[in-house]
């Protein structure tokens, strides 16, 4: 009897300490459990952001979708330009310029250093501004007379926008400023309009200026260079920057890096388009920049390298930075070999 109590007393404490272990190990577990929880909620909580950085986030989201569905449409819409049409951007020449077509002479003696395509006729785009302040200087119309901008200079070809709004007023100086350091269109617009007789006279004064300085290949039908039938070759366009080149006010106001000025109780600072007018490699007497679908990205310079004055026309590149790089490798060329001949390009010229 005693053996057998004893045996149920030490059954009894076996059982009462398996109980007591289980008990521990499932409060482990609990515990276990919640810590792993508190771990996932606190994680959940770092990385969720607050309602303010979601909204913040979405409107980022819808921004940049907004942005790069435009930039699709603009490059679907695009069209090709009259020289890729013509197929002058398959063009190829010893400098591996970008350009459709390009033509470099000297200044002084009208010596032709290279040439690409150069009488083909293309579409200009502003670089008709160029035109348009010849005949702006030479009218000898008041600089400080003021002009005011109408809605008959908002463009309604191309949509371009311009930050002189309708009723801005500006003397005619600070127009032909804008025009031509950061081809302003209303601004080019409001000069035409407001020579004697109104657009189509100044129109005709353009095409008679043309005609006078031999430019057979030019014609226009407005000052701003917004319409593809101005258009023009790149060896008339060299001889209206040797003209314009003469005029002191042209040399300095397309040369403008930079431009301020008070429009009520705004203040609109302009930028050259064209950069190199900043960069103090370069010794640049007169430029003018042009874009437009039809005629690509244009630009014509008046520059002093190696010593020479030339007159460098690049017509039809395929972006902003192309017309710029072809401009530096024929600086770079023009300084390390300062040529004396033709360098030709392998294309029959086309008009």
């Amino acid at each position: 009897m005693q053996l057998h109590r004893f045996e149920s007393s030490a059954t009894i404490h076996c059982l009462s300490a398996l109980l007591l272990a289980v008990s521990l190990s499932m409060a482990a577990l609990s515990a276990h459990a919640a810590r792993t929880a508190e771990h996932r909620n606190t994680a959940g909580q770092e990385l969720k952001p607050s309602a303010k950085a979601q909204g913040h986030q979405g409107r980022t989201v819808r921004r940049s979708k907004k942005v790069k569905s435009r930039r699709v449409a603009r490059r679907a819409t695009q069209r090709p330009s009259t020289g890729q049409l013509a197929g002058l951007r398959a063009t190829t020449d010893a400098l591996a310029l970008k350009s459709s077509v390009a033509l470099v002479l000297d200044q002084d003696t009208k010596e032709v250093l290279f040439s690409k395509n150069s009488e083909a006729v293309l579409p200009i785009a502003s670089i008709t501004k160029l035109m348009t302040a010849m005949i702006v200087t030479e009218s000898n119309q008041p600089l400080s007379e003021t002009l005011r901008i109408t809605q008959a200079d908002v463009d309604t070809e191309k949509g371009s926008r311009s930050r002189l709004r309708v009723g801005t007023k500006l003397s005619r100086e600070k127009m032909l400023h804008l025009a031509l350091m950061s081809s302003e269109n209303r601004a080019a617009h409001a000069l035409g309009r407001n020579y004697p007789g109104g657009m189509d006279a100044f129109v005709a004064a353009m095409n008679s200026k043309a005609q006078e300085l031999g430019m057979t290949d030019t014609r226009y039908v407005e000052p701003t260079g917004l319409s593809s039938n101005n258009q023009s070759s790149a060896r008339d366009l060299a001889t209206l920057v040797n003209a314009a080149h003469e005029h002191q006010i042209i040399r300095e106001l397309s040369t403008s890096p930079e431009y301020s000025l008070s429009v009520g109780r705004r203040e609109l600072r302009y930028r050259n388009t064209n950069g190199l007018v900043r960069d103090p490699d370069w010794d640049i007497g007169l430029q003018k920049t042009g874009y437009i679908s039809e005629a690509g990205r244009c630009l014509v310079m008046q520059a002093q390298l190696a010593g020479r004055k030339l007159i460098m026309v690049f017509l039809d590149a395929a972006s902003k930075y192309a017309r710029i790089g072809d401009a530096k490798r024929v600086r770079r060329w023009v300084i390390e070999s300062a040529p004396t001949a033709i360098l030709p390009a392998v294309a029959v010229e086309t008009r």
